[in-house]
């Protein structure tokens, strides 16, 4: 797919988008690539001064980025987020959910201020809460989007998704949400807590939620809604709380086993297409992906995702459960915004 810049910068005013946690990684270049194709971005994150010595040290311009804090394990958090970004009259033309934590050391559940495991609370919950409540200001956007980081390990439907350590996600009938997801409960499916599998199964949450979100909203607000898997970014912070050994051989592996090592600077160019590039404003409910096996050249495609992902009764019944557990204000379909 050849990049096909939405509008010439010069010629408007600077598009914005928002982007989680992106103060480092594939949310830190991320930021970069749509700077330097003249977007402002607010950088939403939760320790402010790294983000800003972040942005100085890659090079990106500081008038091009608003630095607000949001902390997405604590709903409370998020919800403070919205109102800050709301003040500062900036317009929304995108919003980027790329922020994760992931954990898979713990041996027992650590829990959000409002008692949720973290990995739900943080990946699937707190960004729920900023998706809804931004949409009515992202659909007076110029070609709106909503694009949400997947990841191939939560995705049957491609071998790194059926990889059994410690388990392939699966939310079951959403036992654990349907008991309220308070303690002792820390898994989505209600059984012994993985903290490894909860990454997963949280953001399964994330692109089934898409599509719930392009199946609620698309056709009445214009935005689109779609996710994406840039390659296997082997060396970022996500992977902070791994042992030493393993952030060592991990990229090493990534880069010579399977080939499916992307660079930094190179996920965050493909989160920029996503969201600004004309020729990815034409589908919503769509995974973007470049392959498992990385090659020269490689162009995006639409990856198919698994049953468990496209399965419209699950998606109903696990948005009304982040609905009741979230307390999120969910607004009706709203009109479609300003074309661009």
């Amino acid at each position: 797919m050849t990049p096909d810049l939405v509008s010439d910068p010069a010629a408007s005013p600077p598009r914005t988008a928002i982007i989680t946690g992106a103060s480092s990684g594939v949310g830190l270049w991320a930021t970069k690539a749509l700077v330097d194709r003249g977007w402002h971005v607010v950088m939403a994150v939760r320790d402010v001064a790294k983000a800003e010595r972040e942005a100085t040290r890659i090079g990106i311009d500081p008038s091009r980025t608003t630095r607000l804090h949001v902390d997405l394990g604590s709903l409370e958090s998020a919800r403070r987020f919205v109102h800050a970004f709301r003040a500062t009259g900036l317009p929304l033309d995108a919003l980027v959910c790329n922020a994760a934590v992931y954990l898979p050391r713990l041996e027992a559940p650590m829990r959000s201020p409002e008692g949720y495991e973290i990995s739900v609370a943080t990946n699937h919950f707190g960004h729920f809460v900023l998706m809804t409540a931004l949409l009515p200001d992202l659909a007076k956007g110029r070609s709106p989007r909503l694009v949400t980081l997947g990841t191939v390990t939560a995705n049957s439907e491609e071998f790194g998704g059926k990889v059994p350590i410690p388990a392939p996600a699966d939310l079951g009938d959403l036992a654990g949400l349907e008991a309220g997801f308070l303690a002792p409960v820390a898994m989505i499916d209600g059984k012994p807590f993985k903290p490894g599998k909860a990454y997963k199964d949280s953001k399964l949450c994330n692109m089934i939620i898409s599509r719930e979100l392009h199946r609620r909203f698309h056709a009445s607000t214009g935005i689109v809604f779609n996710t994406l898997y840039p390659g296997c970014v082997a060396d970022t912070a996500l992977f902070r709380e791994t042992p030493a050994l393993f952030r060592t051989i991990f990229p090493w592996f990534q880069k010579h086993v399977t080939r499916g090592y992307v660079s930094q600077p190179l996920s965050g160019e493909r989160v920029a297409q996503v969201v600004a590039d004309a020729a990815f404003a034409t589908q919503s409910g769509v995974h973007w992906s470049w392959g498992n096996r990385q090659k020269p050249g490689a162009q995006a495609f639409a990856q198919k995702l698994s049953a468990r992902a496209e399965n419209q009764a699950r998606g109903e019944r696990l948005w009304e459960l982040t609905v009741r557990l979230t307390g999120a204000d969910v607004p009706e379909p709203v009109a479609v915004g300003a074309a661009g």
